[in-house]
């Protein structure tokens, strides 16, 4: 491909190809006479590009991610690491400003009422005065807390516990997919046979994970709740 068929197949300008390129994010192209021509493995590379950024790396975090992987690496190889980096569940994150958070609100937002969202993990306030919204559930989720009868101090302490220890089932799990599956997989020299079969295996442990942990916390705390009124 040349690099205007490379733009036309990743919806990424040639500017910005030429940009990721001087920045050392893609390999050279292959020459012919003056044309520099781009195959499967480019393509590859700034597929990855598009996903570290559309997951909110910043462009100095994106270029330490692909320092560690070898220029050599081809299409399978980058498939498999964006199988690690696909989010565990959908997210779709938003920069909007007040005016507009307020009418998905319904209403006008008091200070106190931002800043409990802002804890409630619901939208985080950015330096410019515009927020960044976390997705338009957490949104009803905040809004539906805001009108409960319960003190917002309560809903926020519970978030707390919640982001604690989640974060940390979170590197416990990820430690154990690193130590046991990842690690061994670099040792082995990055076998071509496995990357495919890993990507996939990758692919179904997340929903499963995910369902596992909701399935594990609602029995526990009914065993909570059992064990308290025993």
């Amino acid at each position: 491909m040349t690099i205007d068929q490379l733009a036309e197949r990743t919806g990424i300008t040639v500017r910005n190809i030429r940009f990721y390129a001087g920045r050392g994010l893609l390999p050279p192209p292959q020459l012919r006479g003056r044309t520099g021509l781009y195959g499967e493995d480019h393509l590859a590379w700034l597929e990855l590009v598009s996903e570290l950024s559309a997951l909110g790396f910043t462009l100095s975090a994106i270029e330490s991610h692909l320092e560690r992987l070898p220029q050599s690496a081809g299409a399978a190889e980058l498939a498999l690491q964006r199988a690690l980096l696909t989010p565990w569940v959908p997210e779709q994150i938003e920069e909007i400003d007040r005016a507009e958070l307020d009418r998905r609100a319904g209403r006008i937002l008091r200070p106190d009422d931002l800043h409990a969202l802002v804890d409630l993990g619901a939208v985080t306030v950015l330096e410019d005065g515009r927020v960044r919204l976390h997705g338009t559930s957490m949104l009803t989720t905040g809004l539906a807390v805001l009108d409960s009868a319960l003190p917002t101090e309560v809903w926020r302490r519970a978030h707390q516990l919640i982001e604690q220890h989640t974060t940390a089932l979170a590197e416990d799990l990820m430690k154990l997919f690193q130590d046991e599956v990842l690690q061994p997989y670099r040792d082995r020299g990055r076998p071509a046979e496995e990357r495919t079969q890993l990507a996939a295996a990758l692919s179904q442990l997340k929903p499963v994970t995910v369902r596992g942990v909701v399935t594990a916390f609602g029995r526990a705390v009914n065993r909570t709740i059992r064990e308290r009124i025993g």
